[in-house]
């Protein structure tokens, strides 16, 4: 149960004040789901997830969450080395990306329970859609370390100075290029990318700015840690 602490409603500014812990923990949680629905739904992995699904596939015996974790770990030092200097905080994102790893394996288990039939397997990847969309959307919001695959496309905008809409876009190309090369080379074929992905991959980052717009007009994060 969320405690008064931790959501209030703010008369001054009609914000309603939410912690950003809890943002964060939502977050981990929905996002892996919507990776692994998006998946299940047959039109293709999501592109932060596309390059961990493409090694996943080459080497059998190490589980799709596994290397999330190991790819997060890259881009985490790639901002490091982009940035110069080590950032503290950003070791905590790695710690954020091997709970949604985890989490990635713990969907991946029950989630071939749901029904498969034509419908069902639109509105999978709608509702995956929307779940990952408002998810980063949330977590660039909850002012906390975010997963790796989150925070990459946020600081390399900072960094390079580029809107997120369009760092957010480039960086979903790149990983799906990645993997089509990867599965292509090692398995004949191309696996893991749909037309939801392809779809997914040019119009997220726009899809994010407009649900963060309105997560704006209405909510306020506040981590407990930096409040306290």
């Amino acid at each position: 149960m969320i405690s008064e602490n931790n959501i209030s409603l703010n008369n001054h500014n009609k914000h309603f004040i939410i912690s950003g812990e809890i943002a964060l923990i939502l977050v981990v949680i929905m996002n892996s789901f919507g990776v692994v629905l998006m998946l299940y739904s047959g039109s293709g992995i999501s592109a932060i997830s596309s390059v961990p699904y493409a090694f996943s596939e080459l080497i059998k015996n190490i589980s799709l969450g596994t290397f999330t974790y190991i790819f997060q770990s890259l881009l985490v030092l790639i901002l490091m080395i982009l940035r110069k200097k080590f950032v503290g905080e950003y070791l905590f994102s790695f710690i954020v990306g091997f709970c949604f790893g985890k989490f990635v394996d713990i969907h991946s288990i029950w989630i071939n329970h749901l029904p498969l039939t034509i419908i069902s397997r639109i509105i999978y990847f709608i509702i995956s859609y929307f779940i990952l969309a408002f998810g980063i959307a949330l977590s660039n919001r909850c002012g906390l370390p975010i997963i790796p695959t989150d925070l990459f496309p946020r600081e390399l905008s900072n960094i390079i100075k580029v809107s997120y809409a369009k760092v957010k876009i480039i960086f979903d190309v790149v990983c799906l290029f990645t993997t089509a090369i990867l599965t292509f080379v090692f398995l004949g074929h191309i696996k893991g990318l749909g037309i939801g992905t392809v779809l997914a991959a040019f119009t997220m980052g726009k899809s994010i700015a407009i649900i963060g717009k309105i997560i704006d007009m209405k909510f306020e994060f506040i981590p407990f840690i930096k409040k306290n």
